[in-house]
């Protein structure tokens, strides 16, 4: 499969600092949630349109990598990769710049849930379909 790859931008808010100027470690999920919702909106899917039709997408794993901090104000660029076809899971992998360096690494993995059952579910056809459409 030929990766699907997005890019969102984000500027750092104050409030996303600790006492030391930096990115406290817990936003960077928020980060990666943040770019996963606008990777899957670039490929044509939406949350809300996948839960209304019974699927939803709970994260099972997080993997964070940092190697340099972020500060209040910097403008950071997202990379968000899915370099294999979803089955049961989905596995996004991220890098973080902040101009033009790489700072941050990471990864999370969604499971396909039936909305009714909460039960973990093959990924549903339509949404292989539309993947496929942009790696080919």
């Amino acid at each position: 499969m030929t990766p699907i790859i997005t890019k969102t931008e984000l500027e750092v808010r104050y409030a996303e600092t600790d006492q030391m100027g930096v990115v406290h470690h817990s936003n960077y999920a928020i980060y990666f949630e943040l770019a996963r919702v606008d990777w899957l909106q670039k490929v044509g899917m939406h949350y809300h349109e996948m839960e209304k039709n019974g699927v939803m997408l709970p994260l099972s794993r997080l993997n964070v990598n940092f190697k340099k901090p972020a500060k209040f104000g910097d403008t950071l660029q997202v990379i968000t990769k899915l370099n294999k076809m979803p089955d049961v899971k989905i596995i996004f992998e991220y890098e973080i710049f902040k101009n033009e360096e790489l700072i941050t690494t990471g990864e999370t993995v969604l499971v396909f849930v039936d909305k009714i059952s909460m039960k973990p579910m093959r990924c549903p056809k339509s949404t292989q379909e539309l993947i496929s459409s942009f790696t080919s």
